[in-house]
């Protein structure tokens, strides 16, 4: 008996690293389609429940998913060439020109970032930014086919796995060895934690990327551009939107428009960054909380940061997807061990 089993287990690990070798190129995309398909899981069962037809369901989920995170990183795609033919060279040498007469100073409690800063600055040079956005912009163009294909491919296995959700849930749960209620524990709190941190950090991206789009429109900008990217640059904690605010104010001040430049900062400071995120944000994340998760949800703005980091060094782009849900993942299943503990169960 012992042999045998030995037999079937040899031959399955055998056709297991076949099998991996066989869909290695797709490992990534299938991964993240799957970890979206858990994400999302709530709002799909939302739709199932009031479409009544769980491939219509699947279908409205995938148009979704599209339309909130992968429309608008097409859209910057395809705007990357409309800008670089339109950038205005005096307008940026004008502007690092002006931030290097500016002597600015750090307060005595940031006093060691002092040298960093004016390093920086002094490294600031118009060719060498203009050479690096032509070596972005070239990567761009160049990625840009296999991110549509990816793209694509992630669309299409999040619908299968949307739609085919409980059968293929049906069938990893007769494969494990745990009782029901132990893998209804785990599905729960990984699903739980996952969404509520995949849509706490769309939400305030689109929120605060909408309210930086309103001035950005009042004085002229492309507003949707400048909003996705305020949006995508919100996700990093400390820094955040000031990415985006900084530059354009100092833009704006090195043209001579300086109640422009005075509006952009202070509204990006008081509106945003005070009022939005300090008071509102965290209203967003306890309402979405409370009608996705049936637990309480608390995400550390810089452990996301580091996971976005780690995500990107490690898978490229789509890291910014698979770092955060490893990470949350991992937190998830801790926190899981921890429930099993407290309740006295078996695993």
């Amino acid at each position: 008996m012992n042999t045998q089993r030995s037999f079937l287990i040899a031959i399955f690990l055998v056709v297991l690293y076949w099998v991996i070798k066989l869909y290695e190129p797709f490992l990534v995309v299938i991964t993240v389609a799957s970890l979206l398909s858990i994400a999302t899981y709530n709002i799909n069962s939302y739709f199932r429940k009031h479409l009544k037809n769980k491939t219509l369901s699947a279908i409205v989920s995938t148009l979704l998913l599209f339309i909130l995170f992968f429309a608008p990183i097409i859209y910057i795609i395809t705007s990357a060439g409309e800008i670089f033919n339109n950038f205005d060279t005096t307008s940026a040498d004008n502007t690092i020109n002006y931030i290097k007469s500016i002597n600015l100073k750090f307060p005595d409690t940031l006093s060691f970032l002092q040298s960093d800063l004016d390093k920086f600055i002094k490294s600031l040079d118009l060719s060498s930014i203009t050479k690096t956005a032509l070596s972005y912009l070239g990567s761009i163009g160049k990625n840009s086919a296999n991110f549509l294909k990816d793209m694509l491919l992630i669309l299409i296995f999040f619908f299968f796995v949307t739609l085919h959700a409980e059968e293929l849930g049906g069938y990893f749960r007769s494969l494990l060895p745990m009782r029901d209620d132990e893998i209804d524990m785990i599905f729960s709190e990984v699903s739980n934690v996952m969404s509520v941190v995949f849509y706490s950090i769309l939400a305030t991206a689109i929120f605060e990327g909408a309210l930086f789009a309103v001035i950005s429109i009042i004085f002229g900008y492309d507003g949707l551009l400048l909003g996705i990217f305020y949006g995508f640059a919100s996700l990093i904690p400390i820094i955040g939107g000031a990415l985006m605010w900084v530059p354009i104010s100092a833009y704006e001040f090195a043209n001579g428009n300086y109640v422009q430049g005075i509006v952009i900062a202070l509204y990006s400071i008081i509106v945003i960054s005070i009022i939005a995120d300090t008071f509102v944000k965290p209203l967003i994340i306890k309402y979405i909380n409370s009608k996705i998760s049936s637990v309480k949800t608390t995400t550390n703005e810089m452990l996301i940061f580091f996971a976005i980091l780690a995500g990107l060094t490690t898978f490229g782009f789509w890291g910014m997807i698979l770092g955060p849900a490893i990470t949350t993942l991992f937190i998830s299943f801790m926190s899981m061990f921890k429930s099993i503990k407290e309740k006295g169960l078996d695993i």
